[in-house]
């Protein structure tokens, strides 16, 4: 619950509802060439909190499951890309990759 106004108590949306509507409103615009409207920050709270949550799911709650909706959603392009900028995010370089694909 959160407060809203006046007092009020409102619930607050469900996360899974909130991210079903931010893939459609995010693939209709893909599909449309249209994301230039997006701001560089939204991309970032959207990319900043799947991340996050994915690498909690797995690491901490010992969850194994694929990152993306349905394969064949994201290509090798799409892939390459953000894991390249993730990499110099967090300065790491593939053999710092590669030693955590070798953690048990």
């Amino acid at each position: 619950m959160s407060r809203c106004g006046m007092g009020v108590f409102m619930s607050s949306p469900d996360l899974s509802e909130l991210a079903d509507s931010a893939l459609a409103e995010s693939l209709r615009r893909l599909e449309n060439n249209d994301t230039e409207s997006i701001s560089d920050e939204t991309v970032q709270a959207l990319l900043t909190a799947g991340a996050r949550l994915y690498a909690r799911k797995v690491d901490v709650e010992g969850r194994r499951f694929s990152p993306v909706t349905t394969p064949g959603t994201m290509n090798a392009t799409d892939v390459a890309v953000t894991v390249t900028a993730l990499l110099q995010a967090a300065d790491l370089n593939l053999f710092d990759l590669a030693m955590w694909s070798n953690r048990a």
